[in-house]
Order: C-alpha cells, then structure tokens, then sequence
C-alpha cells in the first residue's frame, strides 16, 4: 500500500501540480489535547483568543514557537493573544523542549502546510521543513518514537498511530506537501513501514493469543514498561484503541496486519464492561477526602450504559487494577485517593469505536 501511495505523491512532485487550496481555515482539532493541558494550568478566560478563523494570527504563534530543532514544547494554547517569547521565558529548559506529547508537532506540520497552501508565505513552508525534519531524524532505529518522560516506545498521546496516519495523509497528497523532494517522500515511507513494524512487533501475546498494547514498551525486549508512578506494565484499552483504529484505516492491509486487528478486537470484545458507567459528582464544600478536590468519580450501575473499559488490564489475566501515585495497586476506583480519582481517565468508551468499526472493515477487506 505504501509504495502505490509513495508513486501516486511522485507524480504529483514529478508534474509540478500545485494542490487544491484549502476553502477554509485548518483545523485546529489536532490541538485540542495540548490547549486543554494549557488551561488546567492557567486560569480560562484569563487571556483574550484568536477567532478559529484567524489562521495568520495563528500560524504567526506556531512560527515563533518553533525550537531550533524544528519540534515545538507541548501544551501551549496557540490561539492565545500572547507574546510567545514571554511565554517561553516562564518555562524551564525541560519545559520548553520539543516532545511529541499531547498531540504535538505533526499538528503543527500539517497546520502551517495548509497555512502556506492559503498565503504562499515561505517561512510557513521553511517550517514545515524544518518539522518534517524532526519527525524523520527523532523516530528510533526499530521505528519508535518516544514521549517526554523517558525512551520507551510510547503509545501515549496517539504518539506513533498519529506520526503514521499524518505520513500515510502525505503520502496520499492530503496535506498540500506537493513540494517534497522524491527523497524526503522515500524517507517518510520508510518511516512508515518502520512504524507499523514497531506496532505488530509489540502486540502483546498472553498465553500464546495476541491482545493490544501496552502504554509504553521497553526498546529492547518490547515488553510492557511502566510509564508515570501510578501508569504500571499493563495492557491499556485507551491508547490501544488508537493503534487498533490506525491499523484499520491502512488500505490493502498485509495478513499480519488483518490478524492483528482481528486479535485486538478479540481483546476488546473480552474485556468491556457492561452495565456500568462513570459519574462524576460536584462537591462545592470540597471532597471529603480532600477538601482541595472539589469533586468526585464513582463507577455506578446503569443497565442501559455503553460499554466501558478500564485504563490498565493485568499483563497474565486482564485483571483490571488502579494505582495511586505511590505505585501501589487497588482494584477499586474507592482506593484510588481522590486527586487521582478525578484527576485521570481510568475508565472510559475508548473500545466502542473499534467494536462499532470493525464489521464495516471486515467488510471492506473481503471478509
């Protein structure tokens, strides 16, 4: 599939054509994860926005927070009306570097291509350049590509399925990147199948059957790897969700991609709850836990509820389990202390997309 789209961009830079101009202003959904950890930091309301629509003003933001070497810091609200260089004063060297958490980097890639495609502004495009650059030269020897917090082939933040599905959109010509160099297009299919290699190569087996993946994995055995204190080895329905969904939009897949697909929806067919939902319940007075936390989360009955999953499954048996910032296990939501309790997803509808998807994708395969 990679080498037809690869022959189909090469024509495209071959005759010269210049891409449809987009009709309207990018979109900005991409951003969204990033802008929302922004504002749990920073008060909402606090600071006046550009309109969805002032894509200039936005792409001008994007520019000036571009690091040297071509990747931007994660969660920043680009649409604020604030001056970026006071912005990165307030951030640590740490803070300031480009990581490829919460959704960053490709989205601002395919914003500012979009933008150039509007204006023909150069120093959009030099940009974009320099982004795709980034992408290509950070992406690991097996094909990983890591986050912020250590080297593991991370699968947090959509980080690989999103790098793959924004090069798969290059390659189909559906980001206005008309003027790539052959090379630069042969580097990014490459970085593509190295991609989807990492993904079958750590689909997790348990007791001889492939199930989904992991948050992060080990760049060397593969295995599960622990993430954040509370983020333990484990086989997670969110992030796994995601990858499933990549795998599922690939055109002609491979048999190993079709069997992966099908054992991880086994996996997720296995493991859904019913009958269950998550509420969430405003507590002015403070919780009574922590009079700092001003809600809180319970798992309650609901026989007409979608299906739901939990965050992290037990790697041997899909136990499910939560854990406090002490990295100590619980297997109830009532341990988890209440600052984590409200403060992370550990349940959620993240398998429903994949279960509701996958009989038009048999379909689409043949089968």
């Amino acid at each position: 599939m990679m080498k037809r789209l690869l022959a189909l961009a090469l024509v495209a830079v071959c005759a010269g054509c210049v891409e449809q101009q987009p009709a309207e202003a990018p979109s900005l959904d991409l951003f969204q994860d990033g802008i929302h950890h922004w504002y749990l930091v920073h008060e909402r309301g606090s600071v006046e926005r550009y309109a969805d629509d002032d894509y200039t003003a936005i792409a001008e933001n994007i520019l000036r927070y571009q690091n040297e070497d071509g990747g931007w810091p994660k969660n920043m609200d680009w649409q604020a009306k604030i001056d970026p260089d006071s912005v990165k004063a307030t951030l640590s060297k740490r803070e300031g570097r480009s990581t490829f958490d919460n959704r960053n980097i490709y989205p601002q890639v395919e914003y500012l291509a979009a933008v150039y495609q509007l204006t023909g502004d150069k120093r959009y495009r030099e940009a974009v350049d320099r982004g795709v650059e980034y992408i290509l030269a950070s992406q690991f020897p097996n094909g990983s590509w890591i986050g912020w917090e250590d080297d593991a082939i991370a699968y947090n933040d959509s980080i690989i399925d999103g790098i793959l599905t924004f090069w798969m959109k290059v390659l189909k010509g559906e980001t206005g990147l008309d003027w790539l160099s052959r090379k630069t297009l042969r580097r990014i299919e490459q970085s593509w199948e190295k991609g989807l290699r990492i993904i079958l190569d750590t689909q997790y087996v348990q007791n001889g059957v492939k199930t989904v993946w992991a948050q992060q994995h080990d760049q060397q055995t593969l295995q599960p790897v622990k993430a954040r204190t509370y983020e333990l080895p484990s086989l997670t329905a969110n992030e796994s969700a995601g990858v499933v969904l990549f795998l599922m939009s690939i055109e002609n897949p491979s048999q190993e991609v079709i069997e992966a697909v099908k054992a991880a929806v086994a996996w997720f067919d296995q493991t859904k709850i019913l009958g269950k939902k998550i509420v969430t319940i405003p507590m002015p007075e403070g919780n009574p836990e922590d009079r700092s936390i001003k809600a809180d989360r319970r798992l309650v009955d609901d026989p007409d509820a979608k299906p739901i999953w939990a965050r992290f499954y037990e790697l041997e048996d899909n136990t499910i389990f939560l854990c406090n910032r002490d990295g100590i296990k619980v297997y109830s939501l009532e341990k988890v202390l209440p600052e984590r309790r409200v403060g992370y997803a550990w349940y959620g509808t993240w398998g429903n997309e994949v279960l509701e998807a996958y009989p038009a994708w048999l379909e689409r395969i043949g089968e």
